[in-house]
């Protein structure tokens, strides 16, 4: 899960020099919020946003002659001055948790993709992280569903669920096991991709464990509940 397959390649920067007026319309004729400021070879010197222009451009409570005023010098005023200096980014080799720790952590929105020289070669933001997760589980797609399953006491459970799903057939895209609160058992979370939920909850049954509910995603605003299967 590597990031350089879910980034924007090769995407729009500016130089330094570039005045504020223009990388606002880039800005809002792009649709994006974050633009790499990069040298003259592609080297990454900064980023601007979109709120670091909201914050550069005149306030609408200004007076008409002094907002005429601020926005003249405005005309003059290369992004450089109004960038933040880049301090965090990705390479190619980058894994999506990765991503999510930083943008978590640093609480930005985006980061770019640099290759060994520190050139721009792509960005990732926030909006990539969750279409890729999504993408990753498919979340979204038919007969996609979460199943609960209750561990049984045993060893190696998640060892065993894999290899029952493998068994049956079972096509499925995330198996994980959290840790319980104070001293109470965990669960283990299941994503298939199936509309026969049944035969799930059967074949789990059958190799000892129980499940919670489920749900599955027939399109991408159109779901059907299925009811909690009976604990074996």
């Amino acid at each position: 899960m590597f990031i350089t397959d879910y980034m924007t390649h090769n995407p729009v920067t500016v130089s330094p020099e570039t005045p504020l007026p223009a990388v606002r319309a880039l800005l809002q004729g792009g649709k994006f919020r974050h633009l790499p400021v990069v040298a003259a070879d592609g080297r990454l010197l900064g980023i601007v946003t979109d709120r670091d222009l909201r914050s550069a451009f005149p306030s609408s409570v200004l007076s008409e002659e002094k907002a005429r005023s601020c926005l003249v010098e405005l005309d003059h005023t290369p992004v450089s001055a109004i960038m933040t200096r880049a301090a965090f980014t990705l390479t190619p080799m980058a894994t999506l948790d990765d991503a999510l720790i930083l943008l978590d952590r640093e609480k930005i929105g985006a980061m770019p993709v640099v290759d060994e020289e520190e050139r721009v070669i792509g960005i990732f933001t926030t909006r990539d992280l969750i279409a890729a997760y999504r993408r990753v589980f498919g979340l979204g797609e038919r007969g996609s569903a979460m199943i609960v399953v209750r561990p049984d006491g045993k060893r190696k459970p998640l060892s065993r669920i894999a290899r029952v799903l493998e068994e049956h057939e079972i096509r499925f895209t995330r198996l994980l096991r959290t840790e319980g609160k104070e001293g109470e058992p965990g669960s283990i979370f299941l994503r298939v991709n199936t509309f026969n939920i049944s035969a799930v909850h059967n074949a789990l049954r059958e190799a000892g464990f129980s499940c919670g509910s489920g749900e599955t995603t027939q399109g991408e605003d159109e779901k059907i509940k299925i009811k909690n299967a009976e604990s074996a």
